[in-house]
């Protein structure tokens, strides 16, 4: 597949013409005290509250996240492509308690979710060149972070925590369709191949609760 450039150039940050802006965001329980605050969250400076709120409070991975990073070279995927893990040597050499924290910027759950489209793109063979793999991941990151595209739910905070972060667990029981055979897999793990669907249409026609909507699969 070819893509084109509408919104970024090549060789510069796909955030370069965005601004961002340092925001709050908390959950109060009705007698005023407070349950959740986080600080100094990095999003776009056009987010509303409402959207700084969903981000930090429900997408935002929260804990885990390794403080120092490593790549895994594949000798098939371009450099920049490549995904991050821990670096074990470097971080036992840091206090436990400065070894992992949580994400505080929406450019890194950006980054995870278009770097791993690009990944997953790449190794299914979907990009006619490595420059239109580069182009694909600078214009979702922008098109993310400008509110002009976005996926659905479980997307934001399943998808990219194995290629950004080397987070993973054991298999929840969903499947994915293998790039290479083409068929339905079971998934060994929580986070390789995550679960990213949250709604599960039959047809057209399928209208949730009558005969033959999904309600039937209960």
């Amino acid at each position: 597949m070819h893509f084109e450039r509408r919104f970024t150039a090549a060789g510069t940050d796909p955030y370069s013409n965005l601004e961002f802006r340092s925001a709050s965001s908390e959950i109060r329980n009705p007698d005023g005290t407070i349950v959740f605050r986080a600080e100094n969250v990095e999003v776009p400076a056009q987010f509303s509250q409402v959207a700084t709120d969903i981000l930090a409070q429900k997408y935002f991975r929260k804990a885990g996240v390794p403080t120092i990073l490593k790549t895994v070279e594949e000798s098939a995927v371009p450099s920049w492509l490549w995904r991050s893990v821990g670096d074990d040597k470097a971080l036992a050499k840091l206090p436990e308690e400065e070894r992992y924290t949580g994400e505080t910027s929406a450019k890194q759950v950006f980054n995870r979710l278009a770097g791993t489209w690009t990944y997953w793109g790449w190794k299914g063979g979907y990009f006619t060149t490595e420059e239109d793999a580069r182009t694909y991941y600078d214009e979702m990151c922008y098109m993310l972070a400008a509110q002009m595209a976005a996926p659905n739910s479980p997307q934001w905070f399943n998808t990219g925590m194995h290629w950004a972060y080397g987070i993973d667990g054991p298999s929840q029981g969903h499947f994915y369709v293998d790039y290479k055979s083409g068929e339905l897999t079971r998934s060994a793990s929580a986070y390789e191949h995550p679960q990213p669907h949250a709604c599960f249409i039959q047809s057209v026609s399928d209208d949730l609760v009558n005969e033959g909507g999904i309600m039937d699969l209960w």
